[in-house]
């Protein structure tokens, strides 16, 4: 069962658009379903929960949503015997390079070709926080590349978790840097950028930055430094302090310089190549049995090296 709390910035929305942002890849016409077999509940103000009876039902503050699971059938999903880039691996965990395209785990409408589904062919995997993501510690954007931890243990993952929460700090925290291509000649050597990231009001499956004093979205933090500058376009590496959804991507845009090839947040029309220029280069974490500290490092694919060569 998911339970969500009704916040300022859903006021007004109807429930089955609210519930396809936060779901996922699940679409209205699947929530509609659920809602008519009695599988989403409302409760507003004093009243007790009640089934939802209408889709379009519009949202109010403190209203408290709660979702039943969906049928086994369909978020089922089976083990596939798909090739992945190991880099390294123990019986407590395993650190994977995520090729472009791949998305992290199944999901309604999406039940093969993910991350998970290779991995429970090849590991045992903790249970992880849900039935369809199995050792999954911490996620990546489908078209972003790079380095992931993945839990093998219950034990492991737990403790790998804490490392990754936003507001888990200093030396015991996880460390990730990416290494991204932007739109435009970034005039600044290093900028900390620090907004909040809430749901776009526009496009609920995007997000946004807003004014880190305001009260909308969650604190987000990211450090840039320019590693290149070329006629059109600047190569920077990031580090984040924080961990929100699609946040280097979101505060690229923010500052007016978008990833190259980010389809939702870039520019329209995109040439220079298939895909975003966008990878996690450089993962580093306590081992959650040692206590010792792990460093990743890779370099970036052989497209994205092809492509700087030409700029």
């Amino acid at each position: 069962m998911n339970k969500y709390t009704i916040t300022t910035e859903y006021e007004g929305q109807r429930l089955d658009a609210f519930l396809c942002a936060v779901l996922g890849d699940v679409t209205r016409s699947q929530i509609k379903k659920h809602i008519e077999a009695g599988k989403v509940f409302l409760c507003r103000g004093r009243t007790s929960l009640r089934p939802v009876k209408k889709a379009g039902e519009p949202l109010k503050v403190g209203d408290i949503v709660e979702v039943g699971e969906f049928e086994s059938n369909e978020l089922s999903f089976e083990a596939e015997d798909i090739k992945l880039d190991v880099v390294y691996e123990d019986e407590h965990l395993v650190v994977i390079n995520k090729p472009i395209g791949m998305v992290v785990h199944p999901a309604v409408g999406n039940k093969s070709g993910t991350l998970v589904n290779a991995l429970v062919y090849k590991f045992s995997l903790s249970e992880g926080t849900a039935a369809e993501r199995p050792g999954i510690v911490h996620r990546l954007d489908k078209d972003t590349c790079g380095l992931m931890v993945v839990a093998k243990t219950n034990s492991a993952h737990e403790k790998l978790a804490k490392q990754f929460e936003p507001a888990f700090a200093g030396e015991k925290a996880a460390k990730r840097e990416y290494i991204a291509l932007l739109e435009g000649v970034v005039k600044e050597d290093k900028k900390t950028i620090e907004t909040k990231i809430a749901r776009n009001e526009k496009d609920r499956k995007a997000m946004a930055a807003f004014p880190k004093e305001g009260i909308k979205g969650k604190l987000a933090i990211s450090e840039m430094q320019v590693v290149e500058r070329f006629k059109n376009h600047t190569l920077t590496r990031w580090q984040l302090k924080t961990g929100r959804t699609h946040q280097i991507r979101v505060h690229a845009k923010h500052i007016n310089h978008p990833v190259v090839g980010d389809e939702t947040y870039g520019l329209k029309k995109q040439v220079l190549m298939k895909g975003q220029f966008l990878v996690a280069a450089k993962l580093s974490f306590l081992h959650p049995m040692t206590n010792e500290r792990l460093t990743f490092e890779i370099s970036m694919p052989s497209e994205f090296k092809a492509l700087l060569k030409k700029l």
